[in-house]
């Protein structure tokens, strides 16, 4: 089914995109896995192409392209040769973002945009602790006012871009014993005295993901780094969380498609019993179902997409958006990888890697769970 929802210019925006992951990403994959990152060339390469600064005003280096089609795109090239690379760049162009053109100072954002958009500056979000998991309003960070600054002390953890984040941008509780009403934002800044980092985290997949643990032991913050409204964290997250899991969706479905269509052409290629794999019943059934479930899907996601640039895609569809992708991308990556048989197994075969890179998008950006618990709420249950 032909998609409608892009024109001239966002096929052109894809084209240079495709040209860039081509070019500086597919040769080095196998560099960045053992880095256990994306280097900082990458991301001033990325700055120079203009992907990192979508949502930034012009004024300040970006291209203020409110659409977020634009996004859309460039997640699902940057998906189709690694959802770590998409998960990297998006959680600093597309989810940090927001909260820095929405919430900073014109003085924070004189500091920081104009290097956000050229790579220079690097981020990360650090909401997850390791007591909480999902559990955003139980988070045990704390800031106290001291003077002129705030002195944060805790920990954050599965933090993507943790490890070489210049800015990271900590929900810490300011306010004792106020559940979520006493949550405020800070950008922790590298250098700060007692802002730490742990060993980059050794997953299960998405290798080349820079994810680590974060530490603030007495860490003193300016106030003039107080990113939005005291204590109104909480409600600055919960609002700009259904991008997060737009976005999420719109990655998993376009990684999803693109091991799909990897296996498409080995199933022809490869031969069993004297015919190519694919024309086995069984084989050319399954692949109709996988094609089938990553079509529908991708439909409601580009619907979501229109919903959100109209200004009205809700908590509750932007969970149903992400839970269903994360599903559908994990069914079908598990089923390429019963098609490839013995080589799907084997590192060396990207379906292998995918398949382990899929996991986690049922747990991140809010779990599965956690998203049908938010659904069911609004069916009144």
């Amino acid at each position: 089914m032909n998609r409608t929802i892009f024109g001239e210019d966002h096929e052109a925006f894809r084209l240079s995109a495709r040209t860039w992951v081509d070019r500086e990403i597919r040769p080095r994959m196998e560099e960045f896995i053992e880095a256990k990152a994306f280097p900082r060339d990458i991301w001033i390469s990325a700055g120079r192409q203009g992907f990192l600064g979508l949502e930034i005003p012009e004024e300040f280096g970006g291209s203020d392209a409110q659409d977020y089609r634009f996004n859309a795109v460039l997640s699902e090239e940057l998906s189709s040769v690694s959802a770590a690379l998409s998960s990297c760049l998006g959680i600093h162009a597309d989810i940090v973002a927001p909260y820095l053109a929405d919430l900073c100072t014109d003085e924070q954002k004189e500091r920081w945009l104009p290097r956000f958009c050229s790579g220079e500056l690097v981020t990360a979000i650090g909401m997850t602790e390791p007591s909480g998991g999902s559990d955003l309003a139980a988070l045990l960070t704390t800031a106290v006012q001291d003077g002129d600054d705030w002195v944060i002390n805790g920990s954050k953890t599965f933090i993507t871009n943790g490890y070489s984040a210049d800015l990271v941008v900590v929900a810490a509780r300011t306010t004792p014993g106020s559940g979520a009403k006493g949550i405020t934002l800070f950008g922790v800044e590298t250098g700060m005295p007692g802002f730490t980092r742990g060993r980059k985290l050794d997953k299960v997949g998405q290798t080349e993901s820079d994810t680590a643990e974060l530490f603030f032991d007495n860490v003193r913050v300016p106030a003039a780094n107080m990113i939005g409204e005291l204590n109104m964290g909480f409600i600055h997250m919960m609002q700009r969380l259904p991008q997060e899991r737009l976005g999420a969706a719109v990655s998993n479905i376009a990684h999803a498609w693109s091991v799909f269509e990897e296996t498409l052409d080995y199933i022809k290629e490869r031969k069993a019993f004297g015919q190519p794999v694919g024309s086995f019943q069984h084989n050319k059934f399954l692949a109709a179902e996988l094609q089938t479930k990553l079509e529908v899907s991708r439909a409601y996601v580009d619907q979501c997409v229109m919903a959100f640039n109209a200004g009205e895609l809700t908590a509750v569809d932007a969970a149903k958006a992400k839970w269903w992708s994360a599903e559908v991308q994990n069914d079908v990556i598990d089923a390429c990888v019963q098609l490839y048989g013995g080589y799907g197994y084997m590192n060396e075969y990207r379906v292998a890697r995918a398949w382990r890179d899929a996991r986690v998008t049922k747990i991140w950006a809010g779990s599965n769970e956690i998203m049908k618990e938010l659904i069911g709420r609004d069916l009144g249950l």
